[in-house]
This record gives C-alpha cells, structure tokens and sequence, in this order.
C-alpha cells in the first residue's frame, strides 16, 4: 500500500471532528454540522475548481457526518468523480464514500461501474484491490451484471498479484451468495481448483472459501478440489510451526486454512482413490495425535486454534463413518473434554458424541461414558450443556442401559429447566417403550412420568400407554393395579385420572376380586375426581360409568343416581348433558346382551410406529443435533415395541353424540377444549368471553360421529381417533396455493391485542379465532382457538406461522399442528410457545388455509405478539425514577410524541390500558397528578431493556403527550408508536 505523505493529514477534517467532540450538546453538534454541511455546499457548488485535495477533505466530513446519523443528499458526484484520481488516498475515499453512501438504483452506477473498470484493466494491483473491495461491499445485482465475467479471468491469470487474487476471490464469493445464477465459472472451474496449490497461503485460504461454496451447490463439477485438499492439508499437519512462520498462529500452523480444507471434504463421500484415502486417514490421526500432546503454549488462542482443528477432523470422521479406528479415537479424545473446565468445549463435545453414538462403530465407546455425562446432566449450570447431556443419553441408549438412563432422566426432570420438560417427557416415553422388555416396568415409568411431570405429558403418551395396554394381556390387569393405587394419591394429575378412567373402565374387573378395590370402591375413587376434571376428562369419566354397568351390574344403582343428578343431565355443558342423558337411557332400556355388545372392551389397536417419535422430530428445529434421526439409524428390528399410533377414542368406550350443530355454536366458550370430532355445542353465546384464569383445558380424545349404532355395526372402526394417520385422499391433503397477503385490517385487529392478551382476533361468516395468551420473562406461550361458524365441515384445514425478514432472528415461534378436518360448529384449539431473542418491530404471520364446500380459502393476519409482551413491572420510589430518567438522556433513547386522543379519556381506562401494557404504573410519582408514570424492564434472551414511560394528558385540548426514555434506541421508537394508537 503506497506510503501516506505529510499532506494526506487533512488538518481540517481532524479540526471539524474535535469540534464536534467539544460540543457541550446535541443542539450545539447540529449547529456546527449545519453550519459545514453549507460550507461544503457552496464549496461544491463554487465557479473556482476544487482540487483533489479539496474534494477528500469534504467528502470525508461528509463521510463523518452520515455515520454520526444525519443524512447526506449531495457530494455523490464529487466521490465518483475521485475515482478517476491517480492519487491513491483520493481513490480510497472515493471509493470508501460508494461503499458506505450509495445504494444499487442509484443513477450514478453506470459511472461508477465504468470506473472500477477502469482501475481492474489498469494492472495497477492497489487500484485493482480498491475496486474489487468496492464491489464485494456494494455486491447488488447489477454489479454482478457488470463484473462476474471479468473477476474470473483475474483471479485466474498468472500475471495477477497474489494480493489481488486474494480479494478477487472473496469478491466473486460474494457475488455469488447474491447473484449466484449471474456467476458461471464453466471454463474457469478447473483453474480455480487448482489455486489450492497455489504457493502463497493468502491466495489458498481465498479461495478455499470460494471453492466451498461452489462445491456445495455443484459437487461433481468440482469434485477433482478433494486430492488438491487432502495434499494441501497433509503438508500443513506434517510441518512445524516454523516451516508456515507467517501463517502460523500460537504454534499452530494455519489453523484457518486446516478447518475450511477439512469442512471443504465434508461435502464429499470418503475419496475412492487408495492413495488419496490413506493419506487423509494419515492427516486425521495425525492431527488426533497433536491432541494428545502437551500444549507449546499455556495461552487461550493456542488451544482454541488447536481445538478448533481437532473438532472439524471429528466432523470428517463422523461424516465418513468408514473407519472404525478413527471413530473411536474421536470417541476417547471427545471423553476428556467432557470434564474440562472449559463450558464450550464440554458443549461440543457432548453434542459430537451424539452424532458418534449413532454409528455401530463407535456405540459401544460412547457407552462408556455414560457416568460422565449423568454426572453433567445433574451438575452442569448451563441449560444449554444439559439439554445436550440429555440428547446424548437419550442417543447412546440401547437394551442394557434403558433402565439406568430412563431412571436418570426421571429423577432429573423433577428439576429441568421448563423450556425443556416436554422434550424430556417425550425421550422418556419413547425410550421406555423402545426398550420395555418388562412392560409392568413400562407402565410404572409412564405413570411415574405423569406424576412428575404431568403439565408437559403430551395427549401423544397417554394414548400411546393405553394403545400398549389394549394390545398386551399379560400388562392388563397390572396396569389396571398400578394405576388405581396412584389414583389413591391426595393430589394426582389430570392426565393421571384420564389413563386411570380408561384403564378401569376396560379392565377393571381384572381386580375386582380384592376387596381393597371393589367395583364400587373403584368407582367412588374415580368419582372422586370428576369435580376437579376438565370437561373432556369428566367426559371420559362418564363413558368409564357405563363400562362399569357392564363389568359390575351391583354398580348400577349407585351410577345410574350420579347419571340422574341435576348437576349431569342438567350440566351447561351439552356434551356432558348429552352424555348422561344418553348413558342414564341406555342403562335403563337396554338388555344385557345389547350393554355387553355396545359396551364391549376395545379391540387391539393395529401396529404403527408411534406418534411420540413423530412428534419428537418435529420439535427438532432445522440445524440441531437431530436424535431421533440417530435413532432410525441404529434401530433394532424395526417398529417399536407396543401398539399403534391411536388415541383411545372416548366413545368407542361408550355411545355418544349429539344431532348437527347450530352455527351459533359456543367456539370460544368453555367448551372450546373440547375433542375434535366431539360433539359440539349447540346453545350459547358465540362471544361468551371464556379467557378467565383457569386456562384452556387439554384436549380430549376424539368422539365417535355415528352414535353408539356403529359400535354395533364395525367395532374395529371405532377406535379411530385424533392419531390415525391421514388416508391420502384429495380432501385431507394440504393446499398448494401461496399464502394470501396480510389482510388490510392485519394491523388495526393487531393494535387492539397491545394492552391485552386475551379476546377474539378474527371473525367472519365463515370462521372465528381466539386468543388466550401469557408471557413471562422473555417466553410466552399462546393458544389459538380455530371456530368453525358453518354447519358444513372445514376440509385441510392448515395454519403456518412465519417470521418475515429479520424476524426469523429476533423471535423463535415454535407450533403444535392442528387437525386437518374441522365439523361444523366445532373447534379446534393450538399452542405456539414464543421465545424473543432480541427487541423486534414486526409481527409474526399467521397463515390459515382450508376448504369450504371444494372453494380453497386462505387468508393471512398479523399474530398480536409485540416487544411490550415481555415486559417485567418495575417498581420505583420517585428519586429512583427521576434519578434513572435523567440517566437516560440521550438523544436517541428518547421517543416522544404528541398526538390528539382517538379514544374517551376516562382515568381506569388509562390506568387499564397501561397495566395492560406491562409495566408497573408508578402512584405519586410525577409532580403533576394527572400524568402517569410507568417503569418496566424488557426481558429477551440476549439481553434486557430498561423502559420508562410518562403519559401527559390535556384533557381541555384533547391530547396527548407520550415520552418513553429506553436504554435501547429502537425499543423506545417502536414502543411509541404501539402506545400513540391505544389512547
């Protein structure tokens, strides 16, 4: 780079910059800014002709200006025309003004490509590198019009300057991240492969990152880069630190280069060629031996570059899986770092064992650290090292250790992180069935897992334990033991009540024979519970009732007074009203032949793969160390142990349903937890609010369409339920269309759900949705309630959530699905758990598709889900919030705006509405008694955001004044504008 002379100093721009440093306040630096924004104007615009000197001196104030964050409408030309100099100070900050000010439609381009042009076909390799440079920052579409045939013609020719190569390459790399239909290597391809033995290393660490990229679109046209890389690494590994003395880092040679020739070979199968192999088995346990080896230097970047090399050979060998030496050594070396004092590396250890344990070669070595990693389970203070601690256990289990881990994993989610429960909870079922040898142990492991973590115990288990139940005799009447001493406990789960419902009303009679449960002290256990049950549970309850009038006729009497109560055949609620009504009648009328045919005990479900490993691997987000992935490769023998992948259908137990509902059916009422495929009400209030505190119930399983007829008619059809796979046809199957734009409404329905979190969304002819929401800390969960106001049924019924643009790495949405086929006047409900990463602007989008009498409808609308949802109320005495306001008062943490009330301002509206908001509203703060303060703290996983709030009412004029003072400048903006539209 050429030497920079005593005149280059620019005297002025450094007096301009210490002026504005000395500005006592932001009034004053927009003073002097004015003040030589217009100086350079009329520099700019003068009749006397400025000379280069000049002209970078006031493009660089300019250049100050814009990046202190005021904007700049004039000097573009005076930059372009910089470009032509001969001076290179005056080129670079020509350049440097275009790279920073000028946007891809800007008029200038053409100039500015004609230019760079220039300064590429000038064989001058310091203007070529400034124009590459420039290129690569700008890298708009129509640069790589211009450019994308002509850098690899440079990057390729044997007069180019290693320097230029180097930028060459990363220019090209970038041109082809984002025009990569523009960039066609075609005749260069085999010239750019061979830079790999290229003698200087800059230009080699280029274009490894280029040839990476390009192998991982075009694999075989580039496949010839592996013997280059393999011979290029194996010099690296070989050599010592002083034989690469100026790419050498802390003793470790290259460490950049080695990792990307080793993730450059992970695009590729294991090499064909002997030779070639043998020599990257060579390099990898070479680079295993320098593990072993004592450090040459005590310093953390040592180790890092060492560790950093050693973890991308363990991805290769883990990638090849072929060698099983080598896959062992990775084993024992990832084992000693699961005890090292540093937290990342324990992670990444943890996390590539999972992958080893998945091999046949390596499965036996993982298992030998299983103390270990039991030990971190328990110990770890990272969530994140636990989570892993669990993928890995859950990984290496098999037969001979199932009981171990299984026990393991109870005891620790008694004590994990609630983010994590339900993924917990899932591992532990299908590994208890997996390996359930003994299916009394399998059963005493499900109940254990719903009495200690019932709320995070998924419909998926407990079917999944009742489906295993039906099919096996030999575990019928244990179960039905076991479940009816846990039912004995002061305080069970509802899930726990359900599974015992169930299992007593079909088998029951198993242990009747003790008089310590007799069919009637059965029974008074179960009714026991019902008042505490949920409307579906109270549902099954009754269907378990009339199982035991068939099993019991002594217990007739006692449940035909409960079925006869007012409280059952006058219940509000129709499903329980008709099903008392229905079993009362049934009980009264029928003959025992036709009780034992409708009420006989449910056939053995037909054999699927389970449902819970479905629904495990949908919880897997792309990216993640994939488990369950790992446990389709070393499956044994196939399916899993136990029945199919069906819920146990309620009514098959019994005959129930109600005739074609209303279409002003209660969708969003009490009701709305019930099953899909349930019979759904025909009486109430379409609005009636049912968003009080108790929360929406779990969904039950599905009710039986036919009424009891069907049972008699095809028993094997009624035990279809919520969990029988799609049948394939055209009306169950998604629809293809794109998702509708957000409707014109999206942002006012979205405004009203600021202040609140619970109420109806959306509504019209055709469908309702409601919210119910909760937030805390920096995780919310929301349910969403799906009505169908028609008396025809909804076919494929879809719903997709989208975080748009930037959204994607702000906020984290995680969704259950939701059934395809919604009935007419029924419900469906669906949970999306929420996880703000950072402070955000925008709304995720909500994407509903579904058939409507063969008609595809789609519509889309904004989820209320804004920055104030994860607000935590901060009480404050009055010095402390003046003392912290003033602490604020930067310029850009402050968002004030006046504006004229669109709504009445009545004083327990406001106060409503800003409680609603989330903060803490502060009593006999302000000094003036009619303006309200408010204090909060923003939780996201990176970090938190102090917010204060003063709301100043006129209540003469009708307006507004609402100021926000945030430790981050962007929460204050956006929390501004949400608040001017609620008052």
């Amino acid at each position: 780079m050429p030497a920079v002379s005593k005149g280059d100093g620019m005297r002025g721009l450094a007096v301009f910059i210490s002026d504005i440093r000395n500005c006592k306040s932001k009034e004053a630096e927009i003073k002097r800014i004015n003040k030589e924004l217009a100086n350079i104007r009329s520099k700019f615009k003068g009749d006397k002709a400025l000379d280069g000197y000049s002209k970078k001196k006031y493009v660089c104030k300019l250049l100050f200006i814009f990046l202190l964050g005021h904007d700049i409408d004039f000097g573009h030309m005076e930059a372009v025309n910089l470009l032509s100099s001969n001076k290179y100070t005056e080129k670079q900050i020509g350049y440097l003004f275009i790279s920073v000010l000028v946007n891809s439609n800007s008029e200038l381009i053409r100039l500015i490509n004609n230019a760079i042009k220039n300064d590429l076909s000038s064989r001058n390799p310091t203007f070529m590198c400034l124009a590459l440079h420039c290129i690569a920052n700008v890298g708009s579409r129509e640069m790589a019009e211009a450019f994308a045939s002509e850098i690899p013609r440079i990057l390729v020719a044997g007069d180019t300057m290693d320097s230029v190569k180097q930028s060459a390459a990363l220019c090209l790399l970038r041109l082809y991240k984002t025009s990569p239909d523009l960039v066609l290597m075609g005749e260069w391809t085999s010239r750019v492969v061979h830079l790999l033995n290229d003698q200087h290393m800059g230009v080699v660490t280029a274009a490894i990152s280029l040839i990476t990229c390009l192998s991982q679109k075009n694999p075989d046209e580039f496949k010839t880069c592996v013997s280059l890389a393999v011979s290029r690494l194996s010099r690296i590994v070989s050599s010592a630190s002083t034989d690469l003395q100026d790419y050498t880092y802390y003793f470790v040679p290259a460490p950049w280069l080695s990792c990307k020739l080793l993730r450059l070979l992970q695009c590729y199968p294991p090499p064909e060629d002997g030779a070639v192999k043998g020599r990257l088995v060579e390099c990898l346990e070479t680079i295993l031996n320098k593990a072993q080896e004592p450090p040459k230097s005590k310093k953390v970047q040592h180790s890092n570059a060492k560790n950093a090399i050693l973890f991308e050979a363990i991805s290769l060998i883990i990638h090849y899986d072929s060698e099983p030496n080598l896959l062992v050594r990775a084993c024992n070396q990832l084992g000693q770092f699961l005890q090292h004092r540093e937290t990342n590396l324990r992670y990444l250890a943890l996390e590539s064992m999972c992958t080893l344990a998945s091999s046949e070669f390596s499965h036996e070595a993982v298992k030998t650290h299983i103390e270990t990693v039991i030990n971190a389970l328990k110990t770890e203070r990272d969530v994140s090292v636990r989570q892993r601690a669990a993928d890995l256990l859950y990984a290496m289990c098999d037969r001979s250790n199932a009981k171990q881990i299984v026990a393991e994993m109870l005891s620790y989610l008694e004590t994990a992180d609630y983010s994590i429960r339900e993924e917990m909870v899932l591992k532990v079922a299908i590994l208890a069935e997996k390996y359930a040898v003994d299916y009394s142990w399998y059963v005493d492991t499900i109940l254990n897992l719903i009495r200690i973590a019932g709320d995070y115990v998924s419909e998926e288990v407990w079917y999944r334990v009742i489906q295993i139940v039906i099919n096996r005799d030999d575990v019928q009447g244990y179960a039905a033991k076991t479940v009816f001493e846990a039912l004995q406990a002061p305080a069970c789960h509802e899930n726990m009540v359900k599974v015992g419902g169930y299992i007593l009303g079909e088998f029951g009679n198993l242990i009747a024979g003790d008089p310590r449960s007799s069919p009637l002290v059965q029974f008074n256990l179960l009714h026991s519970k019902f008042h505490l049950c949920s409307v579906p549970t109270r549902a099954l309850l009754l269907s378990a009732y009339i199982k035991f009038i068939n099993l019991f006729p002594e217990t007739k009497a006692t449940i035909q007074e409960v079925l006869r109560c007012d409280s059952q055949i006058r219940n509000s609620d129709v499903e329980l009203q008709q099903r008392a009504v229905e079993y009362l009648k049934l009980s009264s009328i029928a003959s025992t032949d036709v009780l034992a045919t409708v009420l006989e005990e449910m056939p053995p479900f037909p054999e699927r793969e389970s449902s819970i490993l479905a629904k495990l691997k949908k919880k897997k987000g792309p990216g993640a160390v994939s488990v369950t992935e790992l446990e389709d490769n070393k499956r044994e023998g196939g399916e899993l142990n136990g029945g199919a992948d069906r819920g146990p259908d309620t009514a098959a137990m019994a005959a129930s349903n109600a005739s074609t509902p209303s279409p002003s059916a209660d969708l969003l009422g009490i009701r709305s937890s019930a099953p899909v495929g349930a019979a759904p009400t025909s009486a109430g209030n379409l609005l009636v609010d049912v968003f009080s505190e108790a929360g929406p119930a779990a969904p039950s399983a599905a009710v039986n369409d036919d009424g009891f007829l069907r049972d008699l008619e095809q028993p094997t059809e009624t035990s279809d339920s919520l969990l029988v796979e799609g049948s394939g046809d055209s009306d169950s199957a998604p629809p293809s269309e794109d998702p509708a734009p957000p409707l014109s409404e999206a942002d006012e329905l979205l405004n009203k759900f600021v202040c609140k979190n619970n109420g109806v969304l959306f509504e019209n002819q055709l469908l309702q949705i409601g919210i119910k929401s909760e937030y805390r800390q920096n995780l919310g969960r929301m349910y969403l309630f799906y009505g169908n106001k028609t008396s025809v049924q909804f076919a494929s019924f879809t719903t997709t959530v989208s975080c748009p643009g930037e959204l994607q790495s702000q906020l984290n949405v995680q969704t259950k699905p939701v059934e395809p086929l919604v009935e007419g006047g029924a419900q469906i409900q669906q949970v999306l758990n929420i996880e703000c990463l950072t402070d955000f602007s925008d709304a995720p989008l909500l994407n509903i598709k579904f058939r409507y009498g063969g008609a595809l409808q789609n519509l889309t609308l904004k989820l209320p889900v804004t920055i104030n949802k994860f607000f935590q109320p901060t009480e404050m005495a009055s010095n402390d919030f003046f003392q912290r306001w003033k602490q604020l008062s930067q310029p850009q943490q402050e968002a004030q705006k006046i504006f004229k009330a669109n709504h009445s301002m009545d004083t327990e509206v406001l106060k409503a509405k800003l409680l609603g908001l989330g903060t803490a509203l502060l009593d006999n703060v302000d000094p003036n008694p009619e303006n309200y303060v408010c204090a909060g703290v923003i939780q996201t996983k990176g970090q938190q955001v102090g917010c204060l709030l003063r709301l100043e009412p006129n209540a003469q004029a009708q307006m507004y004044r609402l100021t926000l003072r945030c430790s981050k400048d962007s929460v204050s903006r956006r929390l501004c504008e949400l608040l001017a539209e609620q008052f």
